[in-house]
């Protein structure tokens, strides 16, 4: 572990920057990581730090999927109850404007008695 000792107002402070990580790769792995660092031209640290960093970025990506899915899938349900609410709404006012035809009264044009009209 670093750790650096500052003076900030007067008092002393000890601030950790960075740890040390110790990994156990078996001698073939090592070589050939070795290998692909020569490579890319990338020290063992700086290959560290980014493979983590976007395994961390890659973890919280796919957290953010995983709530837009279930965020998604939530108003799916939503959206589904209230356009059946809307069917059941126009079939109502359809049902009751079939009726209403059905045996509706309409003047008759001699003498003004009303006729049931029946509709089939």
């Amino acid at each position: 572990m670093h750790i650096s000792i500052g003076l900030i107002g007067g008092k002393v402070y000890i601030m950790s920057e960075n740890k040390k990580l110790v990994v156990n790769l078996s001698e073939k792995l090592c070589d050939e990581f070795d290998k692909a660092l020569e490579i890319d031209n990338k020290d063992r640290n700086e290959f560290v730090k980014e493979a983590i960093t976007r395994y961390i970025e890659e973890k919280k990506r796919l957290a953010r999927m995983d709530l837009m899915k279930k965020g998604y899938i939530e108003m799916s349900k939503i959206n589904l109850e209230i356009s059946e609410l809307g069917v059941c709404n126009e079939l109502d006012q359809l049902m009751e404007y079939e009726a209403r035809l059905s045996e509706s009264d309409y003047l008759d044009d001699d003498g003004g008695e009303k006729r049931r009209y029946i509709l089939c």
